[in-house]
């Protein structure tokens, strides 16, 4: 671990939007220099108001954050200098070219002449848009365009890179392709990178550390590995005929967790998420107690664990169910995220 100040520093961040709609309820975040570190929640989690709040585009009811050492409400000028961001939207001017979009931010932020060339030719070899550095960004593939964002928030040198849910609407191939670039600005350049995603995969392979967020508050944060490996075992995931009530869950979970090998036991709609020792030994005796028991099964499967259980366990309920209630929470909200 790092003995120099941390690079993102925020603690008991609160935000709240018009009809008490609680955005951040005592958001902490510390990103150590020269790290990539992710912010993983689904839509509506509060990860974008924890950027905004971050990079000075918003400012919090109560807390304190600094970037860079400066305080993001004191010295906020000394804040967005220090900083790249990449927003969700691209801040891309769509009538000029790519070349003259990189020229003009770099003229922003006092570069000029033959560093100024020498700079934006640079990034745009780096990002393999030479060829189209002549060509309007309107007729950039989406692809193109989130490369191109990536550029705009580099060209400046920055010591703090934000990016925000990089890779949405991007198609597999060109998802893949910008996940190379991040882990190369990371390895290559000691980049400081906080991202943000709801992408369990992108998190998984692209930060060093994450903190899952869940309705405004960080619930657990670690290494991807070490998240994962504190749940023990396998993961044994069992597709119930028909939901239990409450009182048949108690039951059941005491009964299934006094199985040998067998650690917690955990419900989520039609489906219980079982911990085990060995998962596939310890499958029969898991069915053998739900047909003891009168349940009705439809599939087991097992599988190591993986982020999505972490955040099962932490959150009590799945990331799907979560994405789904984001989702619904942001057509409410007018989209605070």
């Amino acid at each position: 671990m790092s003995t120099r100040a941390p690079a993102v520093e925020a603690r008991q961040l609160i935000k709240t939007y018009p009809g008490d709609v609680t955005a951040l309820g005592g958001m902490d975040v510390t990103v150590e220099p020269g790290t990539v570190f992710g912010l993983l929640g689904p839509n509506g989690a509060g990860k974008s108001t924890t950027v905004k709040i971050l990079t000075t585009l918003a400012r919090p009811d109560s807390g304190i954050a600094t970037v860079a050492g400066h305080d993001v409400l004191r010295h906020p000028d000394r804040v967005r200098r220090a900083i790249g961001v990449v927003a969700q939207s691209s801040g891309a001017d769509p009538v000029a070219t790519g070349r003259e979009n990189l020229q003009l931010q770099g003229r922003l932020y006092g570069l000029k002449g033959a560093g100024l060339h020498r700079r934006v030719d640079e990034l745009l070899d780096r990002f393999t848009l030479a060829d189209a550095a002549k060509r309007q960004v309107k007729g950039y593939s989406g692809g193109m365009l989130r490369r191109l964002d990536v550029a705009l928030g580099l060209v400046h040198r920055p010591e703090v890179l934000f990016l925000d849910e990089p890779t949405t609407g991007l198609d597999p191939e060109a998802r893949t392709a910008m996940w190379d670039e991040i882990a190369r600005l990371a390895g290559d350049e000691g980049l400081t990178i906080l991202l943000t995603t709801h992408y369990l995969e992108e998190a998984d392979r692209l930060a060093e550390r994450i903190a899952i967020v869940d309705r405004g508050r960080v619930v657990v944060e670690g290494t991807p590995d070490d998240l994962k490996g504190e749940l023990r075992g396998d993961a044994v995931h069992v597709e119930l005929r028909d939901a239990v009530g409450e009182a048949g869950r108690t039951l059941l979970s005491g009964a299934l967790t006094r199985l040998p090998g067998v650690h917690e036991a955990l419900f989520d709609g039609r489906r219980i998420s079982v911990r085990a020792d060995d998962g596939a030994a310890a499958v029969p005796a898991l069915l053998g107690a739900l047909e003891r028991a009168g349940v009705g099964v439809v599939a087991a499967t097992v599988a190591r664990p993986s982020l999505d259980d972490v955040y099962l366990r932490y959150a009590g309920r799945r990331y799907s169910e979560a994405e789904a209630e984001g989702a619904d929470s942001l057509v409410l909200t007018g989209g605070a995220r």
